[in-house]
Order: structure tokens, then sequence, then C-alpha cells
């Protein structure tokens, strides 16, 4: 597929020579706007469509300009599941249920295996979300956890017999799901998922039926810094989005007295709400709201070599690999 530039923010995809199917449409969509420029607008021609533009109208995917062209707005592209959720999405039915601060919905079972892809193409490598499994990642997750840094503020350090303890009750809790970011099939980091009605923090603030927080570490010493950070935590924030579309809104609890966390999570577009102290710290609640994430394209990175336009230099390869997971 082609791309011109019009000028203006707005791009015209060109159709391959074959006729476009459905996802190698959204993939090419994808690429186009992987980049940070609030401006582009992806537009198709519609003689040049017909083949896809029913299911890229049904699906939300695209817009009818005129009678000439059809538009592609990211912030809606990047609210299906399609391309990054391998085990698609599944409507669960909502019944509340008692809970430690008052009722919540009744969860759905924690699914297992890959949850979560997208190509990195600052980095040339796939971020993926996985399970974590208690019996493979036993070790893994023991020695990040005893790792100086980390114990500094994660505080639980210990033996195997105790991390498989820790895991196992992870498991058997309804609210709470451990899963490891990996990029290319490396794990490199830790995320437990939780659902904020029924954990600590929502005894500190009116947390929505759907709300949902997190916690991370990052085991790997080599996957710090910004170039891994603008790739983890957008992709992190976009993987809940995606699998619960009632989730409005995203939180967290980090230390008061952690400056680069908060510095991070308020360049990701989290407002600091109001401070508040747990028994063990003294904690800032952070809030990133649905509609927010996807307007502003916080998924996106500025392109380093050209930082106003968005990048299409690579769009045949970052094609084959949104196409092919």
């Amino acid at each position: 597929m082609a791309v011109t530039d019009q000028g203006g923010g707005r791009l015209v995809l060109e159709p391959p020579q074959t006729p476009p199917d459905f996802l190698g449409t959204l993939a090419a969509c994808e690429a186009l706007s992987n980049w940070n420029d609030e401006e582009v607008l992806i537009t198709l021609r519609r003689q040049h469509w017909q083949a896809v533009e029913p299911e890229l109208l049904a699906r939300g995917a695209a817009q009818v300009l005129d009678d000439d062209w059809l538009a592609v707005f990211p912030e809606l592209l990047w609210q299906l599941p399609d391309l990054w959720l391998p085990q698609g999405r599944h409507s669960f039915p909502q019944i509340m249920v008692p809970g430690p601060q008052g009722q919540h919905p009744l969860r759905p079972a924690k699914p297992s295996g890959t949850l979560y892809h997208r190509n990195i193409p600052w980095l040339d490598q796939v971020f993926s979300i996985r399970t974590l499994d208690a019996g493979m990642d036993l070790g893994l997750f023991n020695r990040w956890m005893n790792d100086e840094r980390v114990a500094a503020f994660f505080e639980e350090s210990g033996t195997l017999d105790y991390h498989r303890d820790y895991l196992a009750r992870m498991a058997a809790d309804p609210h709470m799901m451990p899963v490891l970011g990996c990029l290319d099939g490396r794990p490199f980091c830790y995320f437990e998922l939780y659902w904020a009605r029924e954990n600590r923090i929502g005894a500190h603030f009116e947390a929505g039926a759907w709300d949902r927080g997190w916690h991370v570490l990052v085991g790997d010493e080599h996957t710090r810094g910004a170039d891994y950070i603008t790739a983890w935590l957008p992709s992190l924030m976009h993987f809940m989005f995606l699998a619960e579309p009632r989730t409005q809104a995203l939180v967290g609890e980090p230390a008061a007295s952690h400056t680069q966390q908060l510095r991070n999570l308020t360049r990701s577009g989290f407002a600091k709400v109001k401070e508040f102290d747990f028994a063990h710290k003294r904690a800032v609640l952070v809030r990133l709201e649905r509609d927010y994430f996807f307007k502003s394209r916080l998924w996106a990175r500025p392109n380093p070599a050209d930082p106003g336009r968005p990048l299409s230099l690579s769009l045949s390869a970052q094609l084959t690999t949104g196409v092919a997971q």
C-alpha cells in the first residue's frame, strides 16, 4: 500500500494491487498512527475501497467524509480489538455482588496465554502481555523480587516457597491478575492488574464498576529508560481499555516519594487526584480516563526523525507484523 501526504496532516492511503481486506487495512492505518501527530487524518478514496467499506463503517473503523472519501480516525481505530488482542474480546454479562467496598460486578474467569501484542516501531520489536505461569515463571519472579532495586519499593522479597504462595494467592483472587510484559517473547517486566472496586485503593475513592489499576516492576535492567517506558506503559493502558470496553478509567497509587514514577505517569496522561495514606506508605492517587487516552492518542510517540509528521517509511514491515500475529 502506498501513502500520499496531502499536507495539513491529511494522508491518503492507496489500495494494494489485490482487493484490500479488513485486517490489512487496519494494520496499514495502525502503522500510520503509531507516531504522535494529533492532526493526522487517514483518508481512503471510496471507489478504491468498496470491498471493505461496509465492514469499516459497521465496526466504527471509518467514517464517511463525503461522497468520495472515507476517514479513519485513530482514536476510533485503536479501540477495536482485532489487531492487538489475539484471543479476541468477549462480552461478559454484568451482575453485581457484595464486596469489601460495596457492590462490584461478578468478574469473568481470568484468561491464560498471550493477551496482547503490538509492534513497537522505535524498538523494532513486538511488545506482548501474557499471563504469568506459576510453574514456568516462578524462578524468574523470585529473582526479580529479590533484586535490590525492586525490593526497595515492591517490598516482597523472599524465598521460592514464599513467592510460590504469593502467586497462589494471586491465582485464587478473582480481582487480581499477574502478567508478564515481553519484548519479542522475552519477559522483561511484571504487572499486577486489579479491579479497583475490590482493591485496597477502592476504600479511598469512588471507583467505577470496571475501573482497573496496576502495579509494575521492570525486572530486566537493560530495558529501563524512555525508549522502553514509551513502549510498555501506553501499551499496557491500551490493553486494559481494549480488554473491557466498560472500563472508563485506570488508576494507580504510587508512593508520593517516587518522583520519577510520578513524572512518567503525568507525562503519560495520568492526572494526580489526591494524596492519601496506606498503612505502609503515603500514596498519590493517579487516574487516566478512557476518553482522554484515545482522543489524545497517548499510545503514540513523537517521531524523532521528524517530530511534526507521522512516520511511514517502514510501513510494509509493520503491515507484515501486524497481520501475521
